[in-house]
């Protein structure tokens, strides 16, 4: 572990390799699980706002659980999530024609219908973000389903936090994740 301004981020962002492999695993992540993506403070007004331009994108079973739970929930756990269809699929999610799950806000997202891409958790995937009061713990997820995702990495080569750039900057910022960057290369170095 090491501390990057109020964050303590876990070394497997950079030891771990990751790229979604999505052929090999169909989106399971959004399909599988006993809860919905979480969903930050701020995000819950967010999904309520862009609701009604997401709705065309979405399955009528997405729809039905959105209409009769919120386009937010709070979870077992005691905070807000998306809901799900039936405890299993995220309500947001669609398939394309092979079978694999989508996300239809990141959807309407690409076809310019919202600006806003997807709770910053889901684009931050593998990597969880546990916020506590005086800091926030960065940690990699290792999840069986992303078995796929793990080996496409390594054989690529790409680190979970260079997968995940665009996520960590979208959550901490530009500089903070220069300062990961920094670190991995200090990190590297040693092992040689």
């Amino acid at each position: 572990m090491f501390q990057i301004g109020k964050t303590i981020v876990s070394e497997e962002l950079i030891q771990k390799d990751f790229v979604c492999n999505l052929s090999a695993c169909k989106g399971a992540c959004c399909i599988d699980g006993e809860a919905g993506a979480p969903v930050e403070e701020a995000e819950k007004q967010i999904l309520e706002d862009i609701y009604p331009l997401v709705k065309p994108f979405l399955r009528p079973e997405g729809i039905a659980a959105i209409e009769a739970q919120g386009t937010w929930v709070i979870g077992e756990d005691g905070e807000p999530e998306t809901p799900l269809i039936n405890g299993a699929d995220c309500a947001y999610v669609t398939f394309d024609k092979r079978g694999t799950a989508l996300c239809g806000i990141e959807e309407a997202y690409n076809q310019g219908e919202i600006t806003w891409k997807k709770p910053v958790s889901c684009h931050l995937y593998p990597v969880r973000v546990q916020d506590y009061s005086e800091f926030a713990a960065v940690n990699y997820h290792h999840w069986h389903i992303c078995d796929p995702a793990c080996s496409l990495g390594a054989e690529l080569q790409v680190p979970v936090y260079k997968f995940v750039k665009d996520a960590l900057v979208r959550k901490f910022g530009e500089d903070w994740y220069e300062e990961l960057e920094k670190t991995a290369k200090e990190l590297e170095a040693k092992k040689m």
